[in-house]
C-alpha cells in the first residue's frame, strides 16, 4: 500500500466520528440492520458483508459500544452526508448566551447610571447575560462597601426583566454582579 493510499485510508476512517466500514470492522459477530431499517438479527461478519455486497451497499458500524456491535447496510456517502446535515441543523438551533459587561464608577451621576441601565436592559432583552462591574480607583477603594447600593439599585430597576444570578462580590479592585434574563 502506497503512502498516499495509507493517508487516505487513515483520513477516511478518522474524520467522520470514527465510523468503520466494510473491511475495517474486525468483530466476529454483529447485529445487522437492513437497508430499509428492518432488524436482520445477530450474524457472523462474513454473512453481514455478503448481504451488503449483494445489495451493492456498505456495511457501516453505527454503534460500536453495543454488545454485539450494531452495523447497518447503507450507502456510506449518503449516510455520512445525512450525519453532517443533522450536526449542522443541531448547531443552528443552539443558542449561545454571551456575557456582556457594563462598567461603572462609584461616583456616577444619575443620568449616566440610567444610560448604563438602558444598555443593560437592551442586552438582557436580546437574551444575553450582563455583568455589572463597579470599578474603584485610588482612595475610592476605602469606600467599597458604601458603594454596593449602586449595584443593588441597578438590580432593583431591572427586576422586571432580570434576576441576579451572581450576587455582588469583590473581585480585586471592583465589585461585580451578574444578571440574567427572567424566565
Amino acid at each position: 500500500m502506497s503512502q498516499i493510499q495509507f493517508q487516505y485510508e487513515k483520513w477516511r476512517c478518522g474524520v467522520i466520528s470514527e465510523l468503520m466500514i466494510n473491511e475495517q470492522i474486525r468483530d466476529k459477530e454483529v447485529r445487522v440492520i437492513g437497508e430499509n431499517g428492518d432488524q436482520l438479527g445477530v450474524m457472523p461478519i462474513k454473512e453481514a458483508m455478503r448481504l451488503a455486497d449483494e445489495a451493492e451497499l456498505d456495511l457501516v458500524k453505527i454503534a460500536p459500544t453495543a454488545k454485539p456491535p450494531v452495523c447497518k447496510i447503507v450507502d456510506y456517502g449518503k449516510y455520512r452526508y445525512e450525519l453532517a446535515r443533522k450536526e449542522k441543523d443541531a448547531r443552528k438551533k443552539q443558542k449561545t448566551v454571551e456575557l456582556k459587561e457594563v462598567r461603572l464608577s462609584p461616583n456616577i451621576d444619575s443620568n449616566d447610571l440610567n444610560t448604563k441601565i438602558n444598555a443593560a436592559r437592551k442586552f438582557i432583552g436580546k437574551g444575553n447575560k450582563v455583568k455589572i462591574t463597579l470599578r474603584f480607583r485610588g482612595r475610592e477603594m476605602a469606600h467599597m462597601q458604601q458603594s454596593r447600593h449602586i449595584l443593588d439599585d441597578i438590580a432593583e430597576q431591572l427586576a422586571d426583566i432580570a434576576v441576579v444570578e451572581k450576587a455582588p462580590k469583590q473581585e480585586g479592585r471592583s465589585l461585580a454582579m451578574v444578571l440574567g434574563e427572567k424566565k
